[in-house]
Formats: C-alpha cells, structure tokens, sequence
C-alpha cells in the first residue's frame, strides 16, 4: 500500500479527552487493533513507512501526544499515568472501548505502552516495546547524544537533524543520513516548545522497574545493537523483569523500525499472530 493510499482510507480527527484535545488517525480494519505510541516530539505520520508494510487488514490507530503535531499543548504538564487515562479514553471514544488492544510503543512511547499495559491489563492484549528503556533506573545512552535531545532542534531543521543523524541515532543513520532527514520530513506539523518540555518533564520522573514484574501480557521487545540513545543491555534488563517477554535484536540503531520497517514489520506481525 502507497503512503498515499493509506493517507486517503484513514480517517483523522480531533477528539476532546480529559481536557486535552488529540489528534488521531485510525486505519479502519478487522482483528485487534494496533495503537502506535510515538517517541518523543515526533508526530504520527512518522509512521507512515512502518504501516506501509504492516498487514493491509489491520486496524491501526495512532495519535498525537499534546503538544505534539497537531494536538494542542497540554495546559499543564502531565505524567505517564496521566496520559495512559486519555489513551484509554480516546479508545473508548473511538468505539474500541468493549475490546483488547495490541499496544506498540516506540522510544519515549514505549514507556506510555507500558504504564498502558499495567494500568489497563484487561485492554492490553500484546506489548511490543521497541528502542526503549525503564525510565530512571535504565542504563543511560552517550550522555554527548543525550545532550543533543534536550531541544527539539532537529524536528524544525531538518538539515541540523541529518548532520547529527549518524551519532544520534545509530544504525543505517550512519551510512545514509538521509533516511533521518527524509523521517522528519514527513512530519506535517512540528510539535511546540512546551510540548516537547512536557514529554521531557514526563519521562523524567518515571519508572517501570517495579511494575514490570505485574505485566503478564506476552510482551516482545526490539532492540538495536548500535542504538546510542538506549543501550541494548536496557532490552535485556526489561527481558529479565517481565514475566512473559522475548528480545529480537537487530544489527541497526534507534529508528530501525522506520528506517528499516520492511524488516521489523514481519517480526511485529509474526508476534501479533501468535
């Protein structure tokens, strides 16, 4: 399916929830739905190269966190928990209230997919947890890398975005810089200042180290071994704490699973289909 193609059978719109208001996109399709929860600062069409090789009958939802793209800041700054309520109340809107959901989180998002699937256990089916970590307590990346995403810079400039691409993010990003900068061109709108202060403010704060061991949905974590933002050994120590839960590695970095969807795509369905 062309990015265009799967542009024009989604539908977005702009949902109030708990006093937020998020933009979503839903792919209409059969079996249990797929929620993408994004990494930091990034906006949904972000995604695009990984739904392009995801199953053409899936049901697939993605959204903007406030702040970010075309969801409105958030009038205050929020934490994990927080957000996990108006992901299940966006769902409960979009009428899969009544149903289990398959949750993918990326990054900064695969610590909302997790406090997801502790907080809402009845409508977790499957976790998939890819290019993330525990929040404090996880083995940091190269703190010269982590300076770097202290301002959401390469968002707005593209070009600064594909000069730090290699160092920053690992993987294909070190030999084609332009598969960073061509991501980020595909995001329409550009999240605000005091969104990204926000997504930074939550992650700050959180952990999952002791609510790991209480998430029983089987869970599959994807890992890079050249990712410099999160560390594969923080796939291991995740593996370790989870009760049902399985690494696949792959020789790539950070944004692997956009970069290189055509790979890692299969690997999410193979564990969706189970």
């Amino acid at each position: 399916m062309t990015a265009s193609l799967a542009t024009i059978m989604s539908v977005q719109r702009l949902i109030p929830v708990l006093g937020q208001r998020i933009r979503v996109d839903v792919r209409p399709g059969t079996g249990v739905p797929l929620v993408l929860c994004n990494g930091i600062g990034a906006s949904l069409e972000v995604f695009d190269p990984l739904i392009e090789h995801l199953d053409r009958d899936a049901t697939v939802v993605r959204f903007d966190v406030p702040g970010t793209g075309g969801s409105p800041d958030s009038p205050l700054p929020y934490g994990f928990p927080y957000l996990a309520a108006v992901l299940s109340r966006l769902l409960t809107k979009l009428g899969f209230g009544g149903e289990p959901v398959d949750i993918l989180g990326v990054s900064w998002g695969g610590a909302l997919a997790q406090q997801f699937a502790f907080q809402y256990p009845r409508r977790c089916r499957r976790l998939i947890l890819v290019s993330t970590g525990v929040g404090i307590g996880m083995v940091p990346g190269n703190p010269a890398v982590l300076a770097r995403m202290l301002t959401p810079r390469r968002f707005v400039d593209h070009e600064y975005a594909a000069a730090i691409a290699g160092d920053l993010y690992g993987g294909s990003a070190r030999t084609d810089a332009s598969i960073v900068k061509r991501l980020f061109d595909r995001q329409l709108m550009a999240g605000s200042p005091v969104g990204y202060l926000h997504q930074m403010l939550a992650g700050s704060v959180w952990t999952s180290l002791p609510a790991l061991p209480l998430i029983r949905q089987p869970t599959l974590i994807i890992a890079g071994t050249d990712d410099p933002i999160v560390p594969v050994a923080n796939a291991r120590i995740m593996a370790r704490l989870l009760p049902c839960a399985r690494v696949h590695l792959h020789s790539g970095g950070h944004v692997e699973l956009i970069s290189n969807a055509a790979e890692l795509a299969p690997v999410i369905e193979s564990f969706r289909n189970q």
